[in-house]
Parts: C-alpha cells; sequence; structure tokens
C-alpha cells in the first residue's frame, strides 16, 4: 500500500511540474528540448528551424504548429528519440545526411517505447522513420516521400522497425524509398491501410517477423512487389497488390514461411502475383488474380498449401510449378478457363481442371522457352493435353472448380 502510495505522489509530481513551452527559432527550439522534463509538451511555431540533431532524452510531447519545417541540411538526423513515452506530431522534416555507415533518420527511435508519431510530412530523407528495440509503437498519418530517385545504396527505406512488437502502423504514404515499409525481427504488430508505391525495392519486406497482420494496405508499382520471408503466422487481407511489373517483379513472394493466411487479397497486373517457394500450410482463400503474366508460381518445395474460393480471370498462366510431385490442395476456384459442364446444375463443375498447362510445365525447367508463346507450337501442346492429359502432373487439379466466378470483391480497391 505504502509503494502505490509513493507511485502515485511521484506522478502527480510530474503532471504538476509538466509545463507548456512555446518556441519561435532554432535556439529556443534547441534548449527547451535539451533542457525539457518528463511531461513537458513543446509547441513549435511556423517557420524553417536548423537545429542540428535533436535528441529527446525525457518523455514529452514535441508539437508543429502549421506544419513547421526541420531542415537537416543535408548532414544530420533531425530527431532521435532514447526514452519511452514520447509523441511528435505536425512536423514536415526534410533533408536528413546521408550515410553508408549510420542510418540516418528524419525521426529515429532507441528503446522508446509508447512512442507516437502521426501527421507529419517528411521529404528527402536517407530513413524516414526508423525504430531499433522499441514496442508499443504507433506510427500513423505521415506522408514520407523521396522524389529524386537516388541509387539503392543513397536512399534508406521509409518506415524502419528491427527488434520491435507490438507496433501499429496505419494510414501512411511512403513512396520513393528503398523499401517502403521494412520489418525485421518484428511480432506481433499490425500494419493496415497504407499506401507504398514507387519504391525502389519492395513495397513492403519483412524477414523472421512472427504473428503480424496486414489489412487494407495498397501496394502499387514498386520495384519487386511484397516479400515474406522466414516467417510463421502471418495474416495477410484485404490488401491490393497492383502493377508491380518488370523482368523478376511480383506482387508477393512467400518464401520460407508457414501457418499463415492470405485471404481477401487483389492481385492485378503484376509480373507474377504470388511467387512460392519453400512454404507450407498457407490458406490462400477469396483472393481476386486478374491480369497477372503468372497468376501463382508453386515452386515444388511448396507442401500443404490450400487455395479455395479464388478467382482467376484474364492471367497469362493461372499457376505454373517446375516439379512433378504434388502436395497442395486446390478446389472451389473459379477459373475463366474451364470449359467443363455441370450437368446437376449445383454450379460446380463436374470434371476436375488442371490449372498448369503443358507449356507452363517446359518454361518453367527451360525459361528459354518462353520466345515460343503464342506460336503453333504451343497450340499443338494444348491440343495434345486436351488429348492426353496425363502428360501433366494429375495431382495439380481444382476437384471442384466453379461456373461463375464470386463477386464478392470489390472491381477496385
Amino acid at each position: 500500500m505504502k509503494a502505490l502510495l509513493l507511485i502515485l505522489l511521484v506522478c502527480l509530481a510530474c503532471v504538476t511540474q509538466a509545463r507548456r513551452i512555446t518556441v519561435k527559432e532554432d535556439v529556443s527550439l534547441k534548449n527547451a528540448v535539451q533542457n525539457a522534463i518528463a511531461g513537458d509538451t513543446i509547441m513549435v511555431s511556423a517557420g524553417r528551424y536548423k537545429p542540428g540533431n535533436l535528441i529527446i532524452r525525457v518523455p514529452l510531447v514535441l508539437t508543429g504548429v502549421n506544419q513547421p519545417v526541420l531542415d537537416g541540411e543535408g548532414r544530420f538526423e533531425v530527431i532521435t528519440v532514447q526514452t519511452p513515452g514520447v509523441t511528435i506530431r505536425g512536423f514536415r522534416i526534410v533533408h536528413t545526411g546521408v550515410s553508408s555507415i549510420e542510418d540516418f533518420a528524419a525521426i529515429k527511435v532507441i528503446a522508446g517505447h509508447h512512442v507516437t508519431i502521426d501527421n507529419n510530412i517528411i521529404e528527402e530523407a536517407f530513413f524516414g522513420i526508423h525504430l531499433s528495440n522499441t514496442d508499443s509503437a504507433r506510427i500513423s498519418n505521415n506522408i514520407i516521400s523521396h522524389t529524386e530517385q537516388p541509387e539503392e545504396s543513397r536512399v534508406g527505406n521509409g518506415i524502419h522497425l528491427w527488434k520491435c512488437q507490438g507496433a501499429v502502423i496505419t494510414r501512411n504514404q511512403i513512396t520513393g524509398h528503398r523499401d517502403g515499409i521494412y520489418f525485421e525481427f518484428v511480432t506481433g504488430s499490425r500494419v493496415e491501410s497504407n499506401f507504398s508505391h514507387h519504391n525502389l525495392r519492395y513495397g513492403l519486406h519483412f524477414m523472421f517477423s512472427h504473428q503480424d497482420t496486414y489489412l487494407n494496405n495498397r501496394f502499387e508499382s514498386n520495384g519487386a512487389g511484397v516479400a515474406v520471408m522466414y516467417t510463421h503466422h502471418v495474416t495477410m487481407i484485404g490488401n491490393s497488390f497492383i502493377r508491380n511489373w518488370g523482368p523478376s517483379a511480383y506482387g508477393l513472394l512467400l518464401k520460407e514461411i508457414r501457418d499463415s493466411e492470405v485471404s481477401q487479397n487483389i492481385f492485378e497486373s503484376n509480373t507474377m502475383a504470388i511467387y512460392m517457394e519453400g512454404s507450407s500450410r498457407i490458406t490462400l482463400s477469396g483472393n481476386e488474380f486478374r491480369t497477372n503474366g503468372y497468376a501463382v508460381r508453386l515452386q515444388a518445395s511448396c507442401d500443404d498449401n490450400h487455395f479455395a474460393r479464388n478467382n482467376f480471370k484474364g492471367n497469362t498462366f493461372d499457376l505454373a510449378t517446375n516439379g512433378s510431385l504434388v502436395m497442395n490442395k486446390l478446389d472451389h476456384n473459379y477459373w475463366d478457363r474451364y470449359e467443363g459442364y455441370d450437368l446437376n446444375h449445383d454450379g460446380i463443375g463436374d470434371i476436375a481442371y488442371h490449372p498448369a498447362n503443358l507449356f507452363t510445365l517446359i518454361s518453367e525447367r527451360i525459361p528459354a522457352a518462353m520466345v515460343l508463346w503464342r506460336s503453333f507450337t504451343v497450340y499443338l501442346m494444348d491440343r495434345a493435353e486436351k488429348a492426353i492429359p496425363s502428360l501433366i502432373p494429375a495431382g495439380l487439379q481444382d476437384t471442384a472448380p466453379m461456373m461463375k466466378s464470386y463477386d464478392r470483391l470489390a472491381s477496385t480497391r
């Protein structure tokens, strides 16, 4: 009881001592941050500030009034947070330093749990927001852009988290960075309603990051789409993967992941909508695959994955594999190339559908064969396949193909 009373008295003392400070110039901003006590609120008036590197060592609220500009002058990391309980909002932060050794950021948080970063505009930063060893952070409503399009080594990630848990990343826009959002050793976090587009490499890239959820994000026109690697128990629902197009681009790469869900997503106009390698026990359901080069490239190293209730429309190839032993399940998908019949009118085709045609099997083994695509040779292969179905793996089939497409997904998102 005495200990609880002591804690309450300390908290009350902090509240009564906390101040509201307004600053209008570089020197007063630097001094206000250096001399702040726990619980202070620092209001930064509109204007352009060049304070060097602001290091925050006590819990405080740093608020911009009418979007003041913090300029790193191409030399400095702008804000460095080294304590829990900090809020940063309402700033325009520009021109951080660039270094191949140090990860300069517009806002960097080091072991600063329960940090809030929202409603900021970050432009031409090496890293936009960089968090490490930080739990329960909230990053929301920020616009992070790099318009100069430098080489990949001259720009970092828009939002970068390393060794964090319990983060919420929501309603941010990221463009022009190396990776839009990057997770490594990040657990129990949620990424929701972000727009990551025209980044040099990935719209979202995460490795060794388990039990995370990705909801209603849009990943568009990135160098290689989204990469999910060396991870388990990931949930990806309601996302859009649009126009990630190039020689080795894909909407979603699944490499060495397991026990996950990919549902209710839209994959449109990607070189490869989904590329799967070494992946197990993944449920892929309710997705829309349309006008992609490859809808799904399923490597022989994948097993026990289940494709159900997906729409496949207008793809060049619906499914390709490089193996003959099939250890995955397909059922109740809609395939626009299915030519079967439904005599009992239950909406399900009476004969199984084989989505991987003979030419895709050959081109997986001999990539140079792709030059024959749309040739008379390929036409003859298709005819031979229909006459002799045993030419393709018997197990790679949808046992209950749907006669009509599912209409629950919106035409655009």
